[in-house]
């Protein structure tokens, strides 16, 4: 059974996205460590799905970002 983020989690993801985008890297690392054990494991399946890593997501965001 595929496993899920918590809409909390997913909350804290795009708080982290858009901190680091606008180079906020304190708030984007508070965000990421709020993300629950098992969340973080459905989010890290997902993006292996698409053959990625949080590190590319970040990258990708930040070059996105003018």
């Amino acid at each position: 059974m595929p496993q899920h983020p918590t809409l909390m989690a997913a909350g804290e993801l795009r708080e982290a996205l858009t901190a680091h985008a606008r180079g906020d890297v304190p708030t984007a690392i508070s965000a990421l460590m709020s993300i629950d054990a098992d969340s973080w494991q459905a989010i890290e399946q997902r993006l292996a799905a698409l053959d990625g890593s949080l590190p590319q997501l970040l990258d990708a965001v930040r070059q996105e970002t003018p």
